[in-house]
């Protein structure tokens, strides 16, 4: 099953030549979850050949506008091309009225209905679930009320044997992978475990968007398979890291290595630093399997 993740943004406060604002896209079995949207995101999507069209859920970390701005020029355009299909959006309960107000005074009425989910930033809470994930928020430490997200795959059923298919008649398929054993008319009993495979094991992302380093939030993104966490500044500016609530790349490394994360991306750059290679050096330096969460680039999860 399909679980990846393309950076659209990986600049934080103010875009600079190259770097947009905050803004993921993650798909899960084909199904697109957009996560943040900062200024300039449907640009982005076009840029990289995504199809905003496909997206039906949205994830908003908080009301700093370099994580949402870009949020109601998508909305409007998807109107406007005709979409009419539901989209259901995850934020602040602010976040609402602030669309409301940018609708009604434009006379704008959406074609197709909008469902706001409020996410409120007090503890952990599951705030989304279909067949494929199950959604988390993850309280953090920043200057105005903020969460992250955790993308936690559900366990898939068991695979059929490809080279056995032909063996099983095809209504005993559901059965088969489910891990049930099936008798056959002719008291023939086919074991699960002998046409199917354990299926792959679910897989997590965790999303710590703008944040001060802070252990009351670890043990909720702890052994993720993939941890995307802001890395604004390099640790020498450590001082400012604190004063402005967020953390410098020594910092997400050493949370990626405390924790137990398999792969460490960073991202929410500076706009003070043209070029990442220091950045990334420096979580590498305590967590080596980190990558730079730069634009265009598609992550297997």
């Amino acid at each position: 099953m399909k679980f990846e993740v393309t950076i659209l943004g990986s600049s934080s406060a103010t875009p600079v030549f190259n770097r947009n604002p905050s803004a993921q896209l993650l798909n899960c079995n084909e199904k697109c979850y957009l996560i943040d949207c900062g200024e300039g995101t449907q640009q982005q999507l076009a840029k990289f050949n995504l199809k905003a069209a496909r997206i039906d859920y949205i994830f908003i970390s908080h009301l700093h506008g370099d994580h949402y701005f870009g949020l109601i020029g998508l909305l409007s355009s998807l109107h406007l091309n005709g979409r009419v299909k539901p989209i259901q959006i995850f934020g602040p309960k602010p976040l609402l009225e602030i669309l409301e107000i940018q609708f009604k005074y434009s006379d704008t009425v959406l074609r197709y209905p909008i469902s706001f989910f409020p996410i409120e930033a007090d503890e952990p809470k599951q705030i989304f679930e279909n067949s494929d994930l199950i959604v988390k928020t993850i309280v953090l430490n920043h200057r105005i009320p903020t969460t992250g997200f955790i993308f936690q795959q559900k366990k898939r059923q068991r695979k059929l044997i490809k080279d056995k298919a032909d063996e099983v008649p095809m209504a005993y398929y559901t059965a088969l992978k489910k891990g049930m054993d099936v008798e056959l008319p002719n008291g023939n009993i086919l074991r699960s475990e002998d046409y199917t495979t354990e299926a792959d094991p679910p897989r997590c992302y965790a999303y710590c968007s703008d944040t001060l380093f802070d252990e009351r939030y670890f043990s909720a993104i702890k052994d993720c398979d993939t941890l995307y966490h802001e890395a604004t500044f390099m640790h020498d500016l450590l001082d400012r890291a604190i004063e402005t609530h967020h953390t410098t790349a020594l910092q997400a490394g050493e949370v990626a290595k405390i924790t137990g994360a398999k792969k460490l991306l960073i991202g929410h750059f500076s706009s003070r630093y043209k070029t990442l290679q220091m950045l990334l050096e420096e979580a590498q330096s305590v967590f080596e399997n980190t990558e730079l969460a730069v634009e265009g680039r598609t992550f297997q999860l």
